[in-house]
């Protein structure tokens, strides 16, 4: 690599803050962003230009990439959009503001950024924008109503963006990752004690004897569980491949669970995923 650069959301622990170490490694220049001011802080200590980005907040995108084109005169080879979060939950027990709130985080937000990049990648005649899914853009998972939701958004505009973009020198992907090791559990526990009310669900029984247990036991590493550094390897093939691929499984999950919804019918797909 010589020099290109890269915004990269939701840095602060995790995929994020993996993928920025790795692609300062290779000699990308990375626009490490984070929502909080303390965590920009901290990987500014460690050298990297941190503007914050809250997908939440639309006056800090346009900020922050105000700030990361100051620095780069005006040029974007790559965009990643990174962070996101669940809010665990029934359907029926999920208020509507909760929906709301997710989808500002990890669908509008990203739909922001991505708009305001777009110009600036014609004006140069080359840029990459990748767009971190997920195996629950695939197929969904109870419990997990919002954040599904929100990923099979994310497919549906990504998909479109990605056919609208064919005449021109923009490539856009997709990674569906797994589980992965990050704080992605801990960070769904605020949004489940903010927003659920499960003590005077109908299904507060089965919240006791499933969600519960998955959210605040400390269990060990999940099944097919892997390390942030496979999602990076993807993206740097999505990033710097001459050909990337339209779309990267990551985890074994990822795969089995796109085999089967190619091969199954949808009952017995919903028999699947109901064990969990």
């Amino acid at each position: 690599m010589t020099g290109k650069s890269i915004l990269i959301t939701g840095c602060s622990s995790g995929i994020g803050y993996d993928a920025a170490l790795g692609l300062r490694d290779r000699g990308w220049r990375v626009f490490a962003s984070c929502r909080q001011e303390a965590d920009c802080q901290r990987l500014r200590e460690m050298g990297f230009d941190a503007p914050r980005i809250d997908y939440s907040d639309p006056d800090t995108i346009t900020e922050g990439l105000a700030e990361v084109l100051a620095a780069t005169g005006g040029q974007l080879d790559a965009l990643f959009n990174n962070g996101a979060y669940a809010t665990p939950g029934a359907v029926e027990d999920l208020p509507t503001d909760a929906l709301r709130a997710i989808f500002e985080a990890n669908v509008f937000g990203w739909h922001d950024l991505t708009r305001q990049v777009i110009p600036v990648m014609r004006a140069q005649g080359h840029g990459r924008i990748v767009n971190h899914s997920s195996v629950l853009g695939l197929i969904v998972g109870p419990w997990r109503g919002a954040y599904n939701a929100t990923k099979f958004a994310l497919e549906g505009l990504t998909d479109t963006l990605r056919i609208e973009m064919r005449d021109t020198p923009i490539h856009v992907a997709s990674l569906n990752t797994g589980p992965v090791t990050s704080q992605f559990r801990k960070n769904a526990i605020k949004q489940f004690e903010r927003w659920i009310d499960w003590k005077s669900s109908a299904r507060a029984e089965q919240y006791e004897e499933q969600l519960l247990t998955r959210l605040y036991e400390e269990r060990g590493p999940d099944v097919f569980e892997l390390p942030p550094s496979a999602v990076t390897a993807k993206l740097i093939h999505a990033l710097e491949a001459k050909r990337p691929k339209p779309r990267y499984y990551i985890t074994t999950a990822t795969y089995l669970m796109g085999a089967a919804r190619r091969l199954l019918s949808t009952p017995a797909m919903d028999w699947l995923v109901s064990k969990g």
